[in-house]
């Protein structure tokens, strides 16, 4: 493979298919319906983070929302307390089924112990009929919490559906998150309703997850009912379930019929509750709303992914991964999401290309890191697969390498469209993405995302070009978070995204906008761990690894070196103990028991001791930014150390990893 340098052009659309775009038709909308006429991308992009007010009000007309109620104001306020669309009301749910026909499926699924299997649409809205009047029967009402500890599956799908249906919150965790993790996050907002799988099964091996929800059940204080949805014993009836209390079964709720009824909510009602990685404590509960998210989606999908009802729609995610919510969202533009359950890497690595060329894919989405193991195993998917009708491939998670850019064209396909994206949990969407009227080049994000006014700045706030700095989002957007649950005066909200620059979103990234308008990102600028596009908090490991006996303290960290997310761990010991292959082991154990396989260190290092600042807090940004390279005295400030020589085993350890020096 010929080398690559990052910026280098890779390709570009051809006349057809960007005269053929969502966004070449809402260009036209604008010049035809509001006299409004751009020259290219850029210009577009100016106006709709200028014009702030102008921009999401002429998104509403092009994607004819359905409103109960009209808006009288598009945007009251500025960050961090921005309402959008005040006095309308709708439905987030409505705007799915306003899609239903018999012509294409709804959704397509396949699993590890599940064959391809298509939804209808029909089948869909019975579905979900039936679901939301067992809810409704069982008191839920809007507000009420309703939780999922499901897989990647149609019934996730249609129990969030059914829950937005009602106006109830829904969230959801993956049922390989260990039990810990899981409370953590569920018990913060008290569901009345859970619904639980009985087990999964990943890389060909079963886990059976019975226990691990008898212990929610014991958590959950204000839980009233569960519903079991039978997965890996798929025929069982309820008396096989005998150690969990209050239950019904999937099956019970599809004997429900009737209409499905969508209740109109306030635009900035909540539509769910997702979760950042814990870092700094408990997981933060990011609430967005029904009418944000609709909008948002529309937009992210319709405009940037170029979705549209004749597309298959698919991106690798479990349920604790926020592209799952962003995949579901497919719906609103009509086109088909196809789900999987399972292991990427199971029975090999080709299995998504199979699964691409099974269903007609158009839109094949995953980690870069994905893409980055697809390219080290030597594979060919263009040569072993028909993939005639995959017009995208997207990637997100993490940066890709201009060399993970070259492999998708020189080993997939020569003409794709390759759609690296940037965004967040936070507001559920990209704040960086494709667009498909302008060229690929190696290592770098297209644009800045529609009405996203994102830029780079230096520790001053000063804008910077073609440097690198802090990705700053300066105006509000509808899919920032209402609030964080169990925040009320909005401190915890506060300390998290604006106390560098007040008055403006700081994300934690670290990015390049050059002039052209593409983005580098360059990794995480914060402590925040992010595997496989997972986020991942330091402080859940940091509890697991705290009741090893053996172990006194404990860093983690995760940077990128060469194309690959690196995440070691370093353990202080206690006095006479020897990090052995044994322990090793049982710290992994440990992890992969409390909290997942993702959670698993790449390696485990003894220190001396941990650094830590002056009042106890560990430093891992600054051993972060040592071990990619940068220098010692401009990654931390020693004075503010209680332990400065602390540092100097993570500055010899930098050597070895071969990370450019510098920044």
């Amino acid at each position: 493979m010929k080398t690559v340098s990052e910026g280098d052009l890779l390709w570009e659309p051809s006349e057809g298919l960007k005269d053929r775009s969502k966004i070449a038709q809402y260009m036209k909308w604008l010049k035809e319906e509001k006299g409004l006429s751009f020259d290219g991308y850029n210009e577009l992009w100016d106006w709709s983070v200028t014009k702030i007010d102008e921009f999401w009000a002429s998104l509403w007309d092009f994607f004819e929302i359905k409103a109960s109620k009209p808006y009288t104001k598009v945007l009251e306020g500025t960050m961090p307390s921005a309402s959008w669309f005040m006095g309308s009301e709708l439905n987030y749910a409505e705007h799915v089924f306003r899609n239903m026909t018999s012509e294409r499926p709804a959704l397509m699924f396949q699993s590890e112990l599940q064959p391809l299997v298509e939804v209808s649409w029909d089948e869909l809205y019975r579905k979900v009929s039936s679901v939301a009047a067992a809810l409704r029967g069982l008191g839920v009402q809007r507000g009420d919490r309703v939780v999922a500890f499901l897989p990647n599956m149609p019934e996730t799908l249609i129990a969030f559906l059914a829950t937005a249906s009602i106006g109830a919150i829904w969230s959801s965790c993956s049922p390989d998150f260990g039990t810990r993790s899981v409370i953590d996050r569920f018990k913060q907002i008290e569901p009345k309703i859970l619904f639980a799988v009985d087990g999964y099964q990943y890389g060909g091996k079963s886990f059976d997850r019975q226990s691990a929800v008898s212990e929610l059940q014991q958590s959950l204080n204000k839980l009233e009912k569960t519903v079991i949805v039978p997965y890996l014993h798929r025929n069982s009836d309820q008396t096989v379930f005998t150690g969990l209390k209050d239950i019904l079964m999937w099956d019970d709720l599809l004997n429900k019929s009737a209409d499905l009824v969508f209740e109109q909510v306030p635009f900035n009602h909540p539509i769910w509750v997702v979760y950042s990685s814990g870092t700094t404590g408990l997981p933060k509960g990011l609430v967005h709303s029904q009418g944000g998210i609709l909008i948002e989606f529309l937009k992210f999908l319709g405009l940037h992914l170029d979705l549209g009802p004749e597309d298959r729609f698919f991106w690798f995610s479990t349920t604790g991964w926020v592209m799952w919510n962003i995949v579901q969202g497919g719906l609103l533009l009509g086109s088909t999401p196809i789900l999987y359950d399972g292991s990427p890497g199971y029975p090999d690595m080709d299995v998504f290309w199979g699964l691409a060329e099974k269903t007609g894919m158009n839109v094949l989405g995953a980690s870069a890191a994905f893409i980055t193991a697809c390219m080290s195993t030597g594979m060919e998917p263009g040569k072993d697969h028909d993939l005639s009708r995959l017009k995208a491939i997207g990637s997100t998670g993490s940066p890709l390498s201009p060399e993970g850019f070259k492999w998708v064209y020189d080993h997939v396909k020569r003409d794709v469209w390759l759609v690296s994206t940037s965004g967040g949990t936070d507001i559920c969407s990209g704040f960086l993405g494709g667009c498909p009227l302008l060229p690929v080049h190696a290592g770098e994000l297209q644009c800045r995302c529609l009405g996203v006014k994102a830029s780079a700045f230096d520790e001053s706030g000063n804008p910077l070009v073609d440097e690198v700095g802090e990705l700053v989002v300066t105006e509000p957007m509808p899919s920032m978070p209402l609030y964080l649950w169990n925040d009320p005066e909005g401190q915890r909200y506060l300390e998290s995204y604006f106390d560098m620059y007040p008055g403006v979103w700081r994300h934690g990234d670290w990015i390049k906008i050059t002039q052209r308008g593409s983005a580098v990102i360059q990794g995480r600028s914060d402590s925040t761990l992010k595997r496989m596009g997972v986020r991942m908090g330091s402080s859940e490991i940091y509890s697991a690894v705290g009741d090893i006996p053996e172990i006194v303290d404990s860093l983690i960290v995760g940077f990128e070196v060469e194309g690959q997310y690196h995440m070691p761990l370093f353990v202080v010991l206690k006095e006479g103990i020897d990090l052995d292959k044994a322990l090793k082991d049982k710290i992994n154990r440990k992890i992969r028991g409390s909290l997942s396989p993702r959670h698993v260190p790449d390696e485990i290092f003894t220190i001396p001791e941990v650094p830590q600042t002056l009042n106890g807090k560990k430093l891992e940004v600054p051993v972060k930014k040592v071990l990619m390279g940068v220098p010692l005295e401009k990654a931390v400030n020693l004075d503010s150390m209680s332990n400065p020589n602390s540092m100097d085993y993570f500055r010899e350890m930098a050597k070895n990893f071969g990370a450019p020096k510098g920044r």
